[in-house]
């Protein structure tokens, strides 16, 4: 017997014979905030990442922007005036050793979480690892892809394949509480928002 089997058989053994409770799960489902798209600006821009609000049409001229002087990879499912836009993007699957040498990626999400400024990146972005190992990282939020709760993003996501949740560039601190970026993925997160 390994340590969690023992420490599982304590528990069960504790519990042996305990009346079944039944526990409220009455977590709050929707939230209607005033300005889901500010909200979502805003709470992402707490993360330390760049937040740029445009109309969608104007989406292609601001990635062209974005991009300029960066070799990108952009290995999802884009729309294809966003990848036209793109100064020779790298596409398809990329070994981790091509990806190191990319400036960055650009995504679009699956979900964004206005409360948390989190983005939620599933398989139509590509593989994980192609937005884990460049160090910069534009993402691509369209309106209709914003929530205001954790909840509702959930009902939107399918649970059985692989997600990315995003809050800010990568970041971690060390026991001085010195902050350091860049440690697990991108140093710096670029986000646009078409309204």
């Amino acid at each position: 017997m390994n340590a969690k089997d023992e420490i599982l058989a304590r528990v069960r053994q504790a519990v042996a014979g305990a009346p079944e409770v039944e526990i409220p799960r009455a977590y709050r489902q929707r939230a209607e905030p005033a300005d889901l798209i500010g909200l979502l600006a805003e709470r992402i821009a707490d993360y330390r990442a760049t937040v740029h609000v445009v109309p969608a049409g104007e989406v292609p001229a601001t990635l062209t922007r974005l991009a300029a002087g960066r070799r990108l990879a952009a290995p999802g499912r884009l729309p294809q005036p966003w990848l036209d836009a793109l100064p020779e993007p790298e596409t398809g699957e990329l070994p981790v050793a091509e990806l190191d040498k990319l400036d960055g990626v650009v995504t679009g999400c699956a979900v964004a979480i206005a409360e948390t400024g989190t983005i939620v990146l599933d398989e139509r972005q590509g593989r994980r690892a192609a937005t884990l190992v460049p160090d910069y990282h534009l993402c691509v939020i369209e309106a209709a892809h914003v929530v205001a709760t954790v909840p509702e993003a959930v009902a939107r996501l399918d649970p059985t394949g692989p997600l990315t949740w995003i809050s800010g560039p990568s970041a971690t601190s060390d026991i001085e509480l010195d902050r350091v970026e860049g440690v697990h993925g991108p140093r710096t997160l670029e986000v646009v928002i078409a309204i």
